[in-house]
């Protein structure tokens, strides 16, 4: 008799086991959520211009279109007496976590590897070895991703997806919020200001820690490798090349292209805050000139600046996220109730007006309040469209889907991380001390292709129950 997933019967998740279940998804936000925050920072202190700092993060996309289908696939295939997802959570969550310790120390790691070698320190080696870093998080972080996401439909049974996925989003606002609250609280009420190197040692222990007590509580269904499985291994469709599959996963109802098209539009308005908010905040709320161009002495004149700055947008983060975290579950209470799309355009189309907002009027407190509005439409981003591609899933490919899925996540962060930023450096103007940047045409952006991503989201037609 075969153990496959597919046969197993799907009992409901009670409250306490989906709390239980997200939570290795709070540590990879964490983690995440320290690297959106900080890695601007850390990257433009070792020289980075704006196009450079987005060619940086072309390591989150092109590490997600690479990594994500090849680990689904094989967790697909994986049989082991762990289970098929576990092994990727707990191997993405170390090696993420030892690339977390180092990239804040990329300076001090060239000029030691420079020392050991005897040749001098090359102009941009720790900005180099920040790169590599980087590029190490998000394969690990993308590698861990994928099969998480693809635990929902290997283990919640059908009528919780959406669910399930709302707790997931629930995870990752109090990730969120914990990773980009703690600096700040502990500055502001305990006059104490943590080091960037300190903020991301604590990432890649939440990373760790948390995955470590997900990997052990939850059991999957067993896979390890029986005669029927081996026959099912023996299967053509499994042998089906990438771009058969995709034809097939395209092929599998008009609706999931419409799902995919509306991810794309979506992550492109996302990822244009992500990226360049911390940069927008330090720059263009705080008119701190770009600091890749000025004089050693005029850089330290701007550090206790920089710091209220980064904090700023720490803070905005952690208001983003406590509202996600806060409306997340609810979301997937009204979607159960009134559907997915339905919800979906309203979160999209209220994200796209804060987009606007933050474009037109850059002080402090009403960027605070847009990116407190903002946290609905990243609820709904972080489940809606996971739900309703779910439902057209075959039983079996649940990795492989995802990781075809994340394609139109991981494919438009490019255009952002290219075209936007080096469109970002050629619109750069004087100001006292030095140039800076229109960094709030970013949001603009965003606005435009989240509208088109509501459309689009209107015009999907989901199953009925």
């Amino acid at each position: 008799m075969s153990n496959d997933v597919g046969e197993a019967k799907l009992k409901p998740f009670s409250t306490i086991q989906l709390l239980n279940f997200c939570l290795g998804f709070f540590g990879l936000q964490f983690a995440w959520q320290m690297r959106i925050i900080l890695s601007g920072p850390v990257t433009e202190g070792l020289g980075a211009s704006p196009l450079i700092f987005g060619l940086i993060w072309l390591a989150g996309p092109v590490t997600g279109m690479l990594v994500q289908p090849i680990i689904g696939e094989l967790s697909d295939r994986t049989h082991t007496i762990f289970g098929r997802r576990r092994p990727y959570l707990f191997a993405g969550a170390i090696f993420a976590s030892l690339a977390l310790w180092a990239f804040p120390n990329s300076a001090t790691i060239a000029e030691n590897i420079a020392n050991f070698l005897k040749i001098p320190v090359p102009v941009f080696g720790g900005l180099i070895i920040a790169a590599i870093m980087i590029w190490i998080i998000d394969a690990c972080v993308n590698a861990a991703q994928g099969p998480y996401r693809a635990l929902v439909p290997d283990l919640v049974p059908p009528r919780q997806h959406s669910l399930a996925n709302a707790y997931l989003s629930f995870a990752i606002g109090l990730g969120s919020v914990v990773a980009a609250g703690t600096a700040p609280f502990l500055k502001y009420v305990c006059n104490y200001q943590m080091s960037i190197n300190a903020q991301f040692i604590m990432a890649a222990l939440a990373f760790s820690l948390a995955m470590l007590w997900t990997c052990i509580t939850i059991k999957e269904h067993k896979s390890v490798k029986t005669n029927d499985s081996v026959k099912k291994d023996d299967d053509p469709n499994k042998k089906l090349s990438f771009m058969k599959k995709l034809v097939l996963f395209f092929q599998s109802s008009p609706e999931v292209g419409k799902i995919c098209t509306l991810q794309l539009f979506t992550w492109i308005g996302i990822m244009s805050l992500n990226i360049f908010f911390t940069q927008y905040a330090i720059h263009t709320v705080y008119d701190i000139p770009d600091l890749t161009t000025v004089t050693e002495e005029v850089r330290n004149s701007y550090t206790a600046l920089i710091s209220n700055a980064t904090n700023f947008s720490s803070i905005c983060f952690a208001i983003q996220n406590l509202i996600c975290f806060l409306v997340s579950i609810p979301i997937g209470l009204l979607s159960t109730k009134f559907g997915n799309k339905k919800v979906h355009f309203i979160a999209l189309t209220t994200l796209s007006l804060t987009f606007v907002g933050m474009g037109l009027y850059t002080k402090p407190g009403f960027v605070l309040i847009c990116m407190a509005i903002a946290g609905i439409g990243w609820a709904s981003i972080l489940a809606l469209p996971f739900a309703m591609l779910s439902e057209f899933i075959k039983k079996g490919s649940e990795g492989s889907v995802m990781g075809i899925f994340n394609i139109f996540i991981a494919g438009p962060q490019v255009l952002v991380c290219t075209l936007l930023a080096w469109f970002i450096n050629q619109c750069s103007y004087t100001i006292p001390n030095g140039i800076n940047y229109h960094w709030e045409y970013a949001f603009f952006i965003g606005a435009i292709t989240l509208i088109i991503a509501a459309v689009i989201t209107n015009l999907i037609k989901e199953k009925t129950n």
